[in-house]
């Protein structure tokens, strides 16, 4: 029995450590794929959320109505269907009728049918993942939208590295450019990197208890060089250039890397800074760019958001006025692609986790 036990024990740890290496070699694997991948690899997906709205309602009648009341009801829609496709072609009727000026036709084909909003949905991790997928999204909405349509973008983060959320805002910066009306929704996180994408729109919902802000700026890193030292290890760091590496994780670091990368932190808090206020002029920066977050309550008393509404809200409001459609980029992946950003976002899940416990102890400590 011992012998079993002590077989069954080395099996477990032989079966951990293979595991733990494919998981590694699949997430090179992927990785390696990825920046092969050239050009346009995937599919534009569009539902339109009107007719989903429509379904839903039309089973729950089917259920809770009586078959009379069914009738009724189908009935009468039907009958608004065709008024509305009456005055569709009555519209398209007298476009036509217009004199034959190119420039007129295609102002007035533009202003045809209703407004439409088109959704996008950002989902943050510390990379901005979604950015390469939102890049393509947008192309895709700015080509077709009208200045009378609206793009509302579903964002879901809580920050992360510089530079790529620093993209994402560029991509929201995009519509802005081209005079499309933006709106942001948060339903529940656009902090640090996330608040610089959302500060950009035109309009920032947020739900009541959602958290807005932490602008600021943290970086951390690990230093072994007292462990190293104590077991007779050296570490050769050869730079060129002053302050080439200010701080690292195996040398022994000094006060005067330590005071240049502080240095290089502020001047990064000064531009988060200046850009969120260049967008949203109206805030108090003094008294909101201290790292601080907010809920949506205290946000909307800051200026950080303008209203407080979710984006289910939002968008269940505007749909009998509005056609709404939800654009979506979707990459073909293989195999080992698909593996790897599991692996990713298993990651990403425990670190998020992780870091919400934290924030739970410091908000109910």
């Amino acid at each position: 029995m011992e012998f079993l036990a002590d077989y069954g024990l080395f099996f477990a740890k032989t079966f951990t450590l293979i595991f733990g290496v494919l998981i590694l070699l699949v997430g090179i694997f992927a990785i390696a794929g990825r920046s092969k991948r050239g050009g346009h690899t995937g599919q534009l997906e569009v539902v339109c959320l009107n007719d989903e709205y429509r379904d839903m309602l039309d089973q729950l009648k089917a259920e809770v109505l009586d078959e009379e009341q069914v009738k009724a009801q189908q009935k009468q829609q039907k009958k608004e269907d065709k008024q509305e496709k009456k005055r569709a072609k009555q519209l398209a009727k007298k476009h036509k009728a217009k004199p034959d000026s190119g420039a007129e036709e295609s102002e007035a084909e533009g202003e045809e049918g209703k407004p439409r909003i088109y959704v996008l949905d950002f989902d943050g991790d510390i990379r901005a993942s979604d950015v390469d997928t939102m890049r393509e999204e947008i192309s895709a909405v700015l080509g077709l939208a009208r200045p009378k349509d609206e793009i509302l973008v579903r964002l879901e983060s809580g920050g992360g590295m510089v530079h790529s959320y620093g993209l994402a805002a560029s991509q929201l910066q995009r519509i802005k450019n081209k005079g499309i009306p933006l709106t942001v929704a948060v339903d529940k996180v656009a902090a640090s990197g996330g608040y610089m994408m959302a500060c950009i729109a035109d309009r920032v919902l947020a739900a009541p208890f959602a958290i807005l802000g932490s602008i600021g700026v943290v970086a951390q890193l690990p230093n072994f060089h007292r462990l190293l030292k104590k077991n007779s290890v050296d570490v050769e760091l050869l730079t060129a250039g002053e302050h080439k590496r200010t701080l690292t994780m195996f040398g022994e670091n000094t006060e005067k890397g330590r005071q240049k990368f502080i240095e290089e932190l502020e001047d990064t808090h000064g531009l988060f800074k200046e850009f969120v206020a260049e967008h949203r002029p109206q805030l108090d920066m003094e008294k909101i760019a201290t790292g601080e977050v907010w809920f949506g309550r205290r946000a909307l008393d800051e200026k950080l958001v303008d209203e407080l509404k979710t984006s289910d809200e939002y968008l269940f409001d505007l749909k009998d006025d509005h056609d709404i459609f939800q654009v979506s980029y979707v990459y073909k992946r293989s195999l080992p692609e698909k593996l790897g950003l599991a692996a990713e976002q298993s990651a990403d899940r425990l670190l998020v986790k992780w870091w919400s416990r934290v924030q739970q102890v410091r908000l109910f400590s």
